[in-house]
Order: structure tokens, then sequence, then C-alpha cells
């Protein structure tokens, strides 16, 4: 049974607002290794929407999945949490 209106939120920092409307967002999480039982950094960027524009380079952002907006983007900013200098 699939649970309805949650979304899911993740933290991370935008690496690209070239795009009109758009920006890239670099998440990272630590993963545990099954072996050695490390933590690693993983990585992955995602594609959202930034309706106002307002995002820039550096800035850490918190995005919110939402329905097909196009080909990659499934994303969409939800708030600023910090400005980059």
């Amino acid at each position: 049974m699939k649970k309805r209106g949650i979304k899911r939120q993740v933290v991370g920092t935008v690496v690209s607002d070239k795009m009109d409307k758009t920006v890239v967002v670099n998440v990272e999480r630590l993963t545990k290794h099954k072996f050695y039982h490390k933590y690693i950094k993983r990585c992955s960027n995602f594609v959202a929407h930034d309706k106002n524009n307002e995002c820039s380079l550096g800035d850490k952002v918190v995005i919110v999945e939402s329905k097909p907006i196009s080909k990659t983007k499934r994303w969409v900013l939800y708030k600023v949490l910090e400005r980059a200098v």
C-alpha cells in the first residue's frame, strides 16, 4: 500500500543555474559499506524547477518531489536555506 500525500524532501547545493527556471542540485548522503562498515559519501544530481529564478550558484536549498515537469525535471524548489557569498 502506497502512502499518499507524503513527498520526499532533500537538502543540497546548487551546482548549475544556467538554464531558465531550472537548477541542478547536488545532494550528498552517507551510506555504510556492507563489508567494511565504513561510511562512504555518495552524491546525486537532481534537476529541479525554480519558478522565480531565485537560486544562484552555491546556494543551499530544499527540494521536494513532484510530478514530472519535463524529461528530467521531477523536483521543485521548496525554499532557499542559505545564500552563497
